[in-house]
């Protein structure tokens, strides 16, 4: 057999090898991202629901662009998207960058503490804040009573509970991107510091153009996936509020539930899932425009 033959044959062989190691994880896309989504897409164009389906076409998605309850709970979604990302964001870098030098004792003891609440349940998260916002025998409004402030209806509030549930969602959330910044910091090379203390460059010098600029995959990967953890709000919001008061902490994950699953309009539902896939879509394009990334996207 030729040469040429032979580097056929390994490429076929290598294409079958490759091609069999990524099918489990092509087949689980396919049975549990792309065909739900098509399905929820199909579902949308009906009026669907218990013992009926009728085609409406685009009917569902021109009474929820006009109904106030689903046009609140969207200003309510971006709410928990540009309060709680930003501050995911940068109390992730305040807290890696204060603690990566410090002794690694001190380092993993703040590691874990701030990664605690990504393994713990949500729910039982939720009623730990549930008393620390209690009117009466809460520790927040008792902190506030030792500097003659308060107190506060924190979550009876139509001013207050959003605000509130986002300081929840932050604390939810701020463990993953602690450690994804440690790891990234850990793999610049001490050189280019090295370089910059020769040149004389101040701290600040040196973590504006060598460490924020080699983090930026990191930053965007961060900035990316909080904006679809805030655009998931859910949990938070049942055991808290309830979506209220006066739908102020309505969000479209917790409206897409209770039309779903209370009030059985599937087709509805559907439709403001589809709503909040292409919500999330526009938002991470820009994301990655806005950060001129060279990465794929």
């Amino acid at each position: 057999m030729s040469s040429k033959g032979v580097q056929q044959g390994r490429a076929v062989h290598n294409q079958f090898w490759g091609l069999f190691f990524i099918a489990p994880f092509a087949i689980f896309f396919l049975m549990f991202e792309l065909y739900p989504m098509i399905r929820a897409f199909y579902l949308s164009l009906y009026d669907y629901g218990l013992g009926k389906q009728t085609w409406v076409g685009l009917d569902n998605y021109v009474h929820l662009l006009t109904d106030k309850v689903f046009l609140r709970s969207v200003a309510n979604t971006f709410g928990f998207v540009v309060g709680s990302v930003p501050l995911t964001f940068f109390f992730a870098l305040f807290v890696a960058t204060v603690i990566y030098n410090k002794n690694k004792h001190i380092a993993s003891f703040f590691r874990g503490a701030f990664y605690l609440p990504i393994v713990a349940s949500q729910v039982i998260l939720s009623i730990v804040w549930a008393w620390i916002y209690n009117p009466v025998n809460g520790v927040a409004n008792y902190a506030l009573s030792l500097v003659h402030a308060g107190p506060y209806m924190w979550l009876s509030d139509e001013k207050l509970a959003l605000p509130a549930l986002i300081l929840i969602v932050v604390t939810f959330n701020v463990g993953q991107p602690i450690i994804l910044l440690l790891a990234g910091m850990g793999n610049i090379s001490p050189e280019y510091y090295e370089a910059a203390d020769i040149d004389g460059a101040s701290a600040w010098s040196k973590f504006r153009h060598i460490t924020m600029p080699l983090l930026k995959p990191t930053s965007l990967y961060i900035l990316v996936m909080a904006t679809i953890w805030a655009f998931q709000t859910f949990i938070v919001v049942q055991m808290m509020t309830g979506g209220g008061p006066n739908y102020a902490t309505s969000t479209i994950m917790y409206l897409l539930y209770n039309t779903a699953f209370v009030y059985g309009q599937l087709g509805l539902a559907s439709a403001m899932g589809i709503i909040i896939t292409a919500l999330i879509s526009i938002v991470a394009f820009a994301q990655f425009k806005l950060m001129n990334s060279d990465m794929e996207f």
